[in-house]
């Protein structure tokens, strides 16, 4: 006869030893992946929760997924920390967290002094089973109506050379 699942417990926050750093739901994280050469996972976690005796600690997250992960692939305009938020949930081991980072608003961003590793923006929700974009557009700063990246310094338009 099967063994009976342990009930799990929900938890408010959750000490990721190996960082040293303390998570809780709405926090973005950096997960590792299976394939070392592919770079880290970025997710918001939506909850955590444990065995009944606190260990065994599993997080249900939301991933982002880089412009490249996307139907259409990296256009000019993403910029190289862009993450669209998407609607693909999971179940993930708080052990393949690698550290914790900060996704910002594209306003926010672009008034950041500094961009550090762990910063990244988003300015999309994405869809991951259509393809489809939330907002479907993005203002475009420019005559030739390219969206503004925000690693390029907009000095002259390379499209249309106004500046």
């Amino acid at each position: 006869m099967a063994k009976p699942k342990a009930p799990r417990r929900t938890l408010d926050t959750y000490t990721v030893k190996h960082i040293n750093k303390t998570v809780r739901a709405g926090d973005c994280v950096l997960m590792r992946p299976s394939d070392p050469s592919k770079p880290s996972y970025v997710a918001r976690i939506e909850r955590i929760e444990a065995d009944s005796r606190g260990a065994n600690v599993k997080l249900h997250v939301r991933w982002y997924y880089r412009p490249e992960e996307s139907i259409g692939g990296r256009r000019q305009f993403h910029g190289s920390k862009e993450v669209f938020l998407s609607d693909h949930f999971d179940l993930q081991s708080a052990d393949t967290i690698e550290a914790k980072c900060t996704v910002h608003s594209f306003k926010s961003y672009t008034k950041l002094d500094a961009v550090g590793s762990d910063d990244f923006f988003c300015r999309f929700e994405y869809n991951s089973s259509t393809g489809a974009f939330n907002p479907d557009r993005v203002a475009v700063y420019c005559k030739c109506e390219m969206p503004y990246n925000p690693d390029d310094l907009m000095v002259q338009c390379e499209g249309c050379s106004d500046w």
